[in-house]
């Protein structure tokens, strides 16, 4: 990628549609006088004379218990280092990005700038009335520690400074089970610490909290082993130093069983390696490139267990699988304080969650069949949901039973499901589509590359690691625009018109002609057909010559689609195309179909809709629970309409008794689970999250999906094409980069796996 062309595309992300990452959103109407008069004077003064009675109704009235402050003097910004606080803004409001996207907690960002201990623990113990809890961040070493510790011995609220906590728990969590997977006792093996940081203090602290004996570990900084007889010794440094006759890291490593980098990239070697114990685990942490490459590291040692901060390797040490559980179950109880049973709480659920079954939507997001406990598997993976049912309970219980929870939970399925329903429309989603298309990536094909906008998604696709794009279009143009956008990538650019394109036009309409010479095509007919780059494109496909094919931005739908259903095969069974587009909405994704193809389908045709679609959530790594929505609910009316899909679900039912399918059923009691368990208890969707919804008609399902796309803000991934032999999709009209940035994973996925499929035919 072109450096500067990444430079501004970071800027623009930053600066638009509007500046910065976060905004405060109101959560009560606004709509009328009466709610003005509510939400400030003269009604405003009813909460505040209560608070006054009660400090603890702040809690009650104000969102106090779901604020975090991250908190920042910009001494220790990333590996930008002291770049001062009104510069680490950027990345102070990318926390509390974080927060929210992981588990649901509104942030404010506060950049404090001074670097003044005293002026900074003043400042902060100022703002406890605002806050429910206060992340501290980017903070340089020494003077974190004592920030830290006087802010926790100070204010009322928990406070927590991740840059130390948060690697140590999660490489906590990682160590117990490495040690446990090579047949190691915790107590006993010998631990090399590269780094004498903030992060790699607090990580062998927490080793020894999880077993770990203070003798057999040593610690380097940039000046080597951290020995006793050093002058000059900072304290936090100090209390790691050995009396032992070593001195380099090439010293330590011999015969260390495990290794902890939090340093630079490349200081251990193949040969530091090798002199390490049977069976090695090495946490090489430094970021972006670890202390030693991972494919060195694994070739060099068959035996070894390895961890990076990558997310591109197996076992990536990644802070948030930390913090914002640990904080989400501090402010739920209203715990005073962060301490250590609370942390060493979320140590042990993170080492125990790895060792349940994986969900299939994890599957699926790495491209796994079945990810289990092992050596590439020791710790949860970002993407996993139950991060949000397990760890914020087992803080909460610690906080419970160390005596700092002021408002104890005392029915925690309750609260699981509440955390559960958090959850919510993050675009969660999204990032395991891409991650798992970054698996493994096809060559996909892009009808209209010489439009602006399908060239940027091609181009981010690209970059990105989702695809390798085929670029179809006039060549002088895509050449032009791929210039002024900055995609300087040697990719394949086809103009299916010109003459250097003869023969393999040529070829396709030939294969065209003979596959349809009974049913009216001529050659010629084919030879004009391919000369369209939706044919064209759709041949390449099928000769294998691309693995998926993506049209539509710039001509109605029905044009885009005809030529696909007239060269594409129908799948097994299939004798109808149809559609369905995932919404990530608030209620959390739900799946609409038929959104584009299928005007009036039949009773039978919309149950084979339902049944399709259901494979989709499936694909996604969900269990479908499909309502079969019209305007009556279960035979409240006589009209076609509800009839038809009264049918569907007989079918249905009878057919595939497996499928958790209901209906016919208003959208609300759809929805609702609440109202559909009081007035239809009978139904198979009780008890049942419904994730799909099958409509009546194509104007139904069209319009509610662009209705929540446009007053809802949800997010829509599709239409997704249902019953194709190959992997061949269609944008809506004008469709924006992001939603075919996203079909780009879609169709990347749907051909890995159709290939897969195939293969094990």
């Amino acid at each position: 990628m072109h450096k500067d062309s990444k430079r501004r595309e970071a800027l623009l992300y930053h600066a638009k549609p509007k500046p910065g990452k976060i905004a405060v959103v109101p959560t009560k109407p606004t709509s009328t006088q009466r709610d003005l008069a509510l939400a400030y004077s003269p009604g405003v003064a009813e909460p505040c004379l209560e608070i006054e009675k009660n400090p603890e109704n702040a809690y009650k009235y104000t969102a106090k218990g779901n604020l975090v402050a991250v908190i920042s003097n910009g001494t220790a910004v990333l590996g930008l280092g002291d770049i001062g606080a009104l510069a680490s803004k950027p990345v102070m409001e990318g926390k509390g990005l974080l927060f929210k996207i992981f588990a649901d907690i509104d942030v404010f960002d506060i950049e404090v700038d001074t670097k003044n201990v005293d002026d900074f623990v003043k400042i902060v113990k100022a703002l406890e009335p605002t806050f429910g809890g206060i992340n501290l961040e980017d903070i340089k070493a020494p003077e974190c520690f004592e920030i830290e510790r006087r802010l926790k011995e100070e204010m009322n609220i928990p406070v927590m400074h991740d840059d130390q906590h948060g690697t140590a728990i999660i490489s906590g969590a990682a160590l117990i089970n490495a040690c446990e997977l090579q047949k190691k006792e915790i107590k006993d093996v010998k631990i090399v610490v590269n780094g004498a940081g903030a992060a790699a203090i607090s990580c062998t602290q927490m080793y020894i909290s999880v077993g770990a004996t203070k003798e057999n570990i040593v610690m380097l900084d940039s000046k080597g082993v951290i020995r006793a007889d050093r002058e000059n010794l900072d304290p936090s440094k100090a209390v790691w130093a050995t009396n032992r006759d070593i001195h380099t890291l090439e010293d330590a490593m011999k015969d260390a069983d495990v290794f902890i980098g939090l340093s630079a990239a490349n200081v251990l070697s193949a040969d530091m390696l090798n002199t390490m114990a049977p069976d090695p685990i090495v946490l090489a942490m430094a970021n972006p490139n670890p202390e030693i490459a991972y494919d060195l590291a694994m070739a060099t040692r068959k035996d070894i267990i390895m961890g990076t901060g990558r997310s591109d390797f197996p076992n990536q040490v990644n802070n948030v699988l930390g913090f914002p559980f640990i904080f989400r179950g501090a402010l739920d109880v209203r715990a005073t304080k962060i301490n250590e049973e609370m942390k060493l709480a979320a140590v042990y659920a993170l080492a125990n969650l790895a060792k349940e079954t994986v969900p299939e939507q994890v599957n699926i997001a790495y491209g796994a069949k079945k990810l289990s406990f092992g050596k590439d598997y020791i710790i949860p993976k970002p993407f996993d949901p139950r991060l949000m049912t397990e760890i914020p309970p087992a803080v909460a219980k610690a906080a419970i039973e160390s005596g700092v929870a002021t408002e104890p939970i005392t029915n925690w399925e309750a609260y699981r499901d509440e955390l559960s329903d958090r959850m919510g429309s993050d675009n969660k989603l999204v990032r395991m589509l891409m991650n798992r298309a970054k698996l493994d990536p096809k060559k996909v094909v892009y009808t209209e590359a010489d439009q602006l906008n399908v060239l940027k998604a091609a181009q981010i696709a690209y970059e990105e690691g989702i695809a390798i794009p085929i670029l179809l279009g006039n060549k002088e143009i895509i050449l032009e625009l791929k210039e002024e956008i900055g995609f300087d990538a040697d990719v394949m650019i086809i103009d299916p018109k010109t003459n250097e394109e003869s023969e393999r036009r040529n070829r396709y309409a030939e294969f065209f002609w003979k596959s349809r010479e009974r049913r009216g095509v001529t050659i010629i007919d084919a030879q004009k057909l391919m000369r369209d780059r939706s044919y064209f494109a759709s041949m390449m496909v099928l000769q294998g010559e691309a693995d998926a094919m993506l049209s539509g931005y710039s001509r109605s739908y029905p044009t885009s689609l005809k030529p696909v259903l007239d060269l594409i095969p129908r799948a097994n069974g299939v004798s109808k195309v149809a559609s369905t587009n995932l919404m990530l909405t608030n209620h959390g994704p739900l799946f609409l179909a038929d959104t584009a193809v299928n005007p009036n389908p039949t009773a039978e045709e919309t149950a084979k809709i339902a049944l399709m679609t259901s494979h989709v959530v499936k694909m996604f790594g969900f269990d479908p629970a499909v309502a079969m929505v019209s305007f009556g609910n279960f035979g409240s009316s006589k009209d076609e309409s509800p009839k038809k899909m009264r049918k569907a679900v007989e079918i249905l039912h009878e057919n595939h008794p497996e499928m958790i399918v209901d209906g016919e059923i208003q959208m609300d009691f759809a929805l609702n689970q609440q109202m559909l368990k009081e007035k239809f208890p009978f139904s198979k969707l009780v008890g049942k999250k419904v994730n799909t919804l099958v409509f009546a008609n194509l104007d139904a399902a069209n319009t509610t999906y662009k209705m929540l796309k446009e007053l809802n803000g949800a997010t829509s991934i599709g239409p997704i094409l249902l019953g194709l032999d190959a992997p061949v999709h269609v944008f809506q009209l004008g469709a924006s980069v992001e939603e075919m940035v996203n079909m780009t994973a879609v169709a990347v996925i749907d051909a890995q796996e159709k290939i897969a499929r195939k293969k094990n035919i």
